[in-house]
């Protein structure tokens, strides 16, 4: 595996920081999730798979949990003997809560000089807005995604899927490995700045260079957000859906000529033709069912997909044969399915880890490995800086 032999501190919590070491543990990578008492928020929240919460199991599979009360005057001769045997530590604080915690960069990168010190936050370690609290939804705002998502004239529309979080998770991911290749030459280690915010405007670039040409990017009035009739969705016979992506000409010509409406094709681009365009979509779209209409259409190499519902996304063939969906056994629990990582190499298979940890399952464990003895580990319970199962 490409990061065997690559320990990983997690400190994070929720959806970005997790999704981006579960990523680095589905390629070899080992993650120590380092929990406080009362554990992971996500161990909380949604309904339950094999006796873990839904949102947790998700992304945490296979990782190792231990429990260290960091406000605990102890925890700071524990991370000091993590930090020396780990390669990358992940925290998800507002900025100046690690460091008032004592496993801030400095602090970390003199117990440690070669570690890759990562901080995933929601609007980065400076600027006014440093320390927000905030969401996706929040970040999405802020960073004028928000506002562009949805029908002219409508409200914003909250996407379906995380998308600050996602992007935050992968651009960490990123960085860590750009850190961990230069620390093979150079053997530094590296600090790594994400900002939620920052890899929302990073979904913008199109927009941007509408914006520098003098058009201003509008809710449900552009080419990519709904305000054309090549790229649009539309509702069909039996009240599903139906997505159009016919963007270049010869596409739009072979819709256009499929279903009878040669005389749309020369206004493709023409602003002051969409609203009847889309209208008269509208009504030809609602003369065919929605597989009927994304069979006629893909026979004719026209790109065009049904809307599928979360339910049929699982059993669909190309799905299936890209193998997305894997299935294992959940230690005391029915067989379960999880998304696999987006990445397919040519002779490298991603660890299959059915199960996450219990709260604190490996903390003994962990300890033992950087150095403390029975006898240590006992004070430390004894003291509470640990907690959890054993």
């Amino acid at each position: 595996m490409p990061l065997e032999g690559i320990k990983v501190l997690d400190l994070s919590r929720l959806l970005p920081g997790a999704y981006c070491t579960q990523l680095l543990c589905a390629f070899g990578a080992e993650v120590w999730k380092l929990e406080p008492p009362e554990g992971d928020p996500a161990r909380r929240w949604g309904p339950r798979v094999g006796g873990f919460p839904a949102y947790f199991y998700g992304l945490n599979r296979g990782k190792k949990s231990r429990v260290l009360d960091l406000k605990r005057e102890g925890a700071r001769e524990v991370m000091g003997r993590l930090l020396r045997r780990v390669d990358v530590l992940l925290e998800g604080f507002r900025p100046g809560v690690a460091e008032r915690l004592g496993v801030g960069y400095e602090e970390a990168s003199r117990i440690n000089s070669r570690l890759i010190y990562c901080s995933l936050s929601g609007y980065g370690q400076d600027g006014p807005l440093r320390e927000r609290p905030g969401h996706d939804i929040n970040y999405i705002a802020l960073g004028g995604l928000l506002d562009l998502t949805g029908e002219e004239g409508g409200r914003p529309v909250i996407p379906g899927g995380q998308i600050a979080d996602i992007t935050g998770g992968l651009l960490a991911l990123v960085g860590i490995l750009l850190a961990l290749r230069r620390r093979e030459r150079t053997g530094e280690g590296e600090y790594i700045d994400v900002a939620m915010l920052d890899g929302v405007l990073s979904w913008l670039p199109l927009y941007l260079g509408d914006y520098e040409a003098g058009v201003l990017p509008e809710r449900g009035k552009m080419i990519l957000n709904g305000g054309y009739a090549c790229y649009n969705v539309y509702e069909t016979e039996d009240g599903g859906y139906v997505a159009l992506g016919a963007l270049e000409p010869h596409f739009w010509e072979r819709f256009c000529r499929a279903t009878g409406k040669e005389e749309m094709i020369p206004f493709q681009y023409d602003p002051s033709k969409q609203g009847e365009l889309i209208e008269e979509l509208r009504r030809v779209f609602m003369e065919r069912g929605r597989d009927e209409w994304a069979e006629f259409l893909t026979s004719r190499d026209v790109p065009c997909e049904p809307v599928l519902s979360f339910e049929e996304v699982l059993s669909h063939p190309q799905v299936l044969a890209r193998r997305m969906i894997r299935e294992g056994e959940m230690e005391g629990a029915r067989k379960v399915r999880w998304i696999k990582a987006p990445i397919r190499f040519s002779s490298i298979e991603e660890r299959d880890y059915p199960s996450p940890p219990s709260l604190g399952e490996h903390t003994e464990e962990i300890l033992r490995e950087v150095g403390f003895d029975p006898g240590e580990i006992r004070r430390l319970r004894e003291e509470g800086v640990l907690g959890g199962r054993r």
